[in-house]
């Protein structure tokens, strides 16, 4: 899949994703601070990824795991700061929902704490039954790693 906006594309080949570049914003986010580059690339290697550029630089990222019948999470969704405010992360949301294998799934989830409002755009809502959901959360894994 490949999709231009003005001077920007997005494209799903996964030859063109510059780790050093996701992984240089990702190791400091605050839902995968310290990520080894090793974890990291494993898990692009087992996810449907997007990325955006403008021209041949790498500018946004997200990732889809899903099982492609039933259920997707929508993962690492980032714009560089220096490109934010263009309607970039609301175009990369967009189209991956649109993405062809992404069809006709029951359930779409993700966690963000501060961009309910971009996704709530496309749909996504609060749970509206957390109690049903369970989880097992190990927020300080990728720094437990790096001191093994």
């Amino acid at each position: 899949m490949e999709l231009i906006r003005n001077e920007f594309r997005l494209s799903t080949n996964p030859a063109e994703l510059d780790l050093d570049v996701i992984h240089g914003f990702l190791r400091t986010a605050y839902w995968s601070e310290n990520i080894s580059r090793a974890l990291l690339a494993k898990a692009i290697q087992n996810s449907l990824c997007f990325g955006v550029y403008e021209e041949r630089r790498q500018i946004g990222f997200a990732r889809v795991i899903s099982d492609y019948a039933s259920f997707a999470y929508l993962a690492d969704v980032f714009i560089l700061e220096a490109f934010r405010g263009r309607g970039l992360a609301a175009w990369l949301v967009e189209n991956i929902l649109r993405h062809p294998d992404l069809q006709g799934l029951r359930r779409w989830s993700l966690a963000t704490r501060n961009a309910h409002e971009l996704y709530a755009k496309f749909g996504f809502t609060p749970l509206k039954h957390p109690e049903i959901f369970m989880e097992i959360h190990r927020p300080d894994i990728y720094k437990e790693q790096l001191n093994r």
